[in-house]
């Protein structure tokens, strides 16, 4: 009664070409991460604060 979409077949290859898509992103995200140097570094952690944050402490009493 009805007939297969044209795009029914190529579905999978949609998927595949998705999945592509998002993994070279991720993996270009993650590659800079570990590439970056250190002054870079330095001023991404310390981004939301204007100042430097004081340490945590360690208290052993709760």
């Amino acid at each position: 009664m009805f007939k297969r979409l044209l795009l029914d077949d190529s579905a999978a290859l949609f998927t595949v070409i998705a999945f592509l898509t998002a993994t070279s992103i991720y993996f270009t995200i993650g590659w800079r991460a570990l590439r970056m140097k250190r002054p870079q570094l330095e001023r991404f952690e310390n981004l939301p604060f204007a100042t430097e944050t004081p340490p945590a402490r360690h208290d052993t009493d709760a």
